[in-house]
């Protein structure tokens, strides 16, 4: 027999030789599948998905992962690693880590960075991971703890077809292809809403245009496993629709990958241990609890700190007693054994009593408090109270500089462009009476604030002339976090005075199943509106959406079962959807619509008409007077085209300075209209080696008349024409250099008879601040 060291080294090397390459020459039998290549170990075939042909293929690249398949669709390519380690991780859950990183090489580009090479995880890389990780993670054997890892490797972008998707089946794929336990394949495509219709792994311009941006993840037997949606306030009808269309497309992709596994044979390993309670044990541990865990799940008079220590006194006593009579038992298996027993009672309750721990019938909301206004300073604010969940929304708005910019990368990779909208997360530790390390950014946490981003993304006004971010400080958690920040946050945004489209809640559905000892399926379920935290930990899916009155923004739909049929996801949405109506009519007793105006405090944004003839003196050598100015007063300048500037102030004094600031500097320009061709009497101000600096007026800052233009004669220096500091001579006016603005003085044209037309400045040549453009004109004379 073979060391145990060599067992999966000889599987591989059955894998890429010898006898298999025969036996996997059988023609491919399932219909929208075409086989693509015979020779040797790759394995490919061509699977059509909504029209358009999708490859799979493994065997050639990373044949030392346990599992690795590359997935194709167009010209972009993306390659999938599984690997899993054989000796059990002590932690006392799955460890599934799921890394996808967006290449720069891939699309053709270097890294702009400073070491010009890939860095630390930008925000899509995380977000992207995280949709791979909830696709696959419920499909997992219970009890599997196992070090797992999911590398995705984008090899080629063509800037057209998004590669996130196809990630998604490259992990379903690997995973399939591999002797890692795992209960799949699943499949997942991208759904989007063109004019109506609906479209398939919609192109990047497609998706531009798209009303709907639905990922859905299926397995077998058109099960749901994951589906992730934005959408811009479409009707519930159309979004059912779009779930269906999905669905079916994605049993496409698992008859291919399911192909792919009978023909290479895959057996999968046989793994030590499953972490798993043994039933003596649990036995124990019901007749010991079941009792005392009852009287507390069904005493409505807990909040979460009571009910959570009563249930820990509970635990610790019976943990206790299952030492004794089980002294040889692991910590595990008595933790384990526990857990069981609570979860038990906990969802017969609701299965069997339609009883939930805090007193609700299954589809009453928790009491719901809602302020606005907190603070005077704030651009806008909101206080969004539902039950033992309070969150703390802030508006800030800031110059549409202050947008957030992407990468190269990023844009080449995945199409992100710079955005002006952001709402940021924030799950401080005292939030569930615990402590923590502040600072940073976790998963969850951009993934929980994404998700409230997405919900509120179609309400905000796309001309909106300001950078907007809405913090979303977590002060009391016991559930539904995200969709509270979706609901505060549109308070928020409101009490700020954006117009918003319509005012946006959201909420969160929960489920909790009786599955079939036979065959596994769902014998008897039932739905939960507005989950506690207890409901999320003991249940079955966390179902998250948002939307206005009429129709849905934003959907997040997270499972701990292997896939539930679409007639319960389509019933959370009916739930999901009059509870949404139920609390949008509480939000508007507090806050109906968006205040017409912004507050006093807020910033304030005016154009600036500067005409080429005045841009050197409104900028300044080296733009030392926008330096100053934006140093001196704090607004931000930006130019808009070539003579129209935006000027951002965060407060209305400090616009007022910056007014005064302007005119200052450009006041002599402002007072006096010099006519072309005419001649003036210039003072001379100062004598330089390259000319004399000259004055037309008093309040006019010095320009230069050069040697070239003193005199017919050639000279090196103004004192060969006896010329002194303060005299007065005579100059003729040649306008401005249009690339400058410098005035064009000649003494030297005045010594030769000629004759000028002259031409009237008007004001289209001063620099108007905060008004229309005026039209230019011309009058001769």
């Amino acid at each position: 027999a073979a060391a145990p060291g060599c067992r999966r080294a000889a599987l591989r090397g059955w894998a890429v030789g010898g006898g298999a390459a025969a036996r996997w020459r059988r023609p491919l039998l399932s219909e929208g599948c075409v086989r693509r290549g015979a020779a040797g170990a790759c394995r490919g075939l061509t699977v059509e998905v909504g029209g358009r042909k999708m490859e799979l293929s493994s065997g050639k690249l990373a044949r030392f992962a346990d599992g690795s398949a590359v997935v194709q669709l167009g010209d972009t390519a993306v390659m999938v690693t599984a690997v899993s380690k054989t000796k059990p991780s002590a932690s006392q859950f799955m460890p599934l880590v799921v890394d996808y990183r967006q290449k720069a090489a891939a699309a053709g580009r270097i890294p702009t960075n400073y070491l010009r090479r890939e860095l630390a995880s930008t925000d899509k890389e995380i977000l992207t991971s995280r949709v791979i990780d909830r696709s696959i993670r419920p499909l997992f054997p219970a009890g599997y703890f196992y070090d797992t890892q999911i590398l995705c490797n984008l090899l080629a972008v063509d800037g057209v077809n998004d590669p996130d998707v196809l990630a998604i089946n490259g992990a379903s794929a690997a995973l399939a292809l591999s002797d890692i336990p795992w209960n799949g394949p699943i499949g997942a495509v991208r759904v989007g809403l063109v004019d109506g219709e609906t479209i398939i792994n919609p192109t990047r311009k497609q998706l531009s245009s798209s009303t709907l941006n639905l990922v859905v993840a299926g397995a077998p037997q058109n099960q749901v496993v994951m589906l992730e949606a934005t959408a811009e306030n479409i009707l519930q009808q159309d979004f059912c629709h779009a779930i269906k269309v999905g669905l079916k497309q994605t049993q496409h992709i698992i008859q291919g990958i399911q192909q792919l596994v009978k023909e290479r044979g895959v057996a999968k390993r046989t793994v030590q241990k499953l972490y798993v309670a043994p039933e003596e044990i649990v036995e124990c541990a019901n007749k010991l609890a079941s009792n005392k865990i009852y009287a507390v799940f069904t005493d409505s008079g807990h909040d979460k700190i009571s009910r959570d220590e009563a249930i820990n006194k509970i635990r610790l006593e019976t943990e206790e007693q299952l030492k004794e009579k089980f002294p040889e038992a692991e910590p595990y298996e008595i933790i384990e054994s526990f857990n069981v027993v609570s979860k038990d009672i906990f969802r017969n309750l609701v299965l069997n009593e339609y009883r939930r721990c805090d007193g609700r019938d299954l589809t009453s909301l928790r009491d719901i408090k809602c302020e606005v206004d907190m603070f005077k300073m704030l651009h806008g604010s909101a206080l969004f109270q539902r039950g033992q969940t309070q969150v703390l929304c802030t508006v800030t708005f800031d110059s549409i500089e202050s947008s957030v910019k992407s990468d190269v990368i990023s844009t080449a990779v995945s199409g992100i462009k710079d955005k002006n909208f952001m709402l940021h997360y924030e799950f401080p530790p005292y939030a569930t009476n615990e402590i923590g390390k502040v600072g940073g950014m976790n998963r969850r946490e951009l993934g929980h604030g994404a998700l409230a981003e997405r919900a509120l993304k179609p309400v905000i006004p796309q001309d909106f002339p300001f950078t907007i971010r809405v913090t979303s400080e977590v002060l009391e958690s016991n559930g539904s976090s995200s969709m509270a920040s979706a609901c505060g946050g549109s308070l928020a945004l409101m009490d700020a005075g954006v117009p918003v489209s319509s005012a946006v809640a959201g909420v969160a559905i929960g489920l909790i199943t009786k599955c079939s000892l036979e065959n596994g399926g769902i014998e008897d379920y039932r739905l939960l509106t507005d989950i506690l935290g207890i409901e999320d930990y003991y249940g079955d899916m966390d179902f998250k959406m948002a939307g206005t009155n009429k129709g849905i923004t934003a959907l997040q739909v997270d499972l701990k079962l292997p896939g539930i049929p679409i007639k319960i996801v389509m019933e959370a949405i009916q739930q999901a959807t009059a509870a949404k109506r139920e609390i949008l009519q509480i939000m508007n007793q507090t806050l109906a619509k968006p205040r017409p105006n912004r507050k006093e405090s807020g910033p304030v944004v005016e154009t600036i008409h500067v005409p080429l003839s005045k841009r050197l003196r409104f900028v300044g050598p080296g733009a030392y007077n926008l330096k100053k100015l934006q140093a001196q007063t704090g607004v931000t300048v930006s130019q808009l085209d070539e003579e129209t500037y935006s000027v951002f102030a965060p407060t209305p004094i400090a616009m007022h300075e910056a007014r005064e600031f302007i005119r200052d500097i450009c006041k002599d320009d402002q007072e006096v209209n010099l006519e072309f061709g005419a001649v003036y009497t210039a003072t001379i101000t100062e004598i330089r080696d390259s000319g004399v600096m000259v004055k037309l007026y008093p309040n006019m800052t010095p320009v230069l008349l050069h040697n070239s233009q003193l005199d017919q004669r050639k000279i090196k220096h103004p004192s060969a024409l006896g010329l002194e500091v303060g005299q007065e001579i005579q100059v003729k006016y040649f306008g401005r250099d249009p690339t400058d603005g410098r005035m064009r003085l000649s003494r030297k044209i005045l010594q030769s008879p000629a004759t000028a037309v002259l031409k009237t400045l008007t004001d289209k040549n001063s620099i108007v601040l905060g008004g229309t453009i005026p039209q230019s004109s011309t009058s001769s004379q």
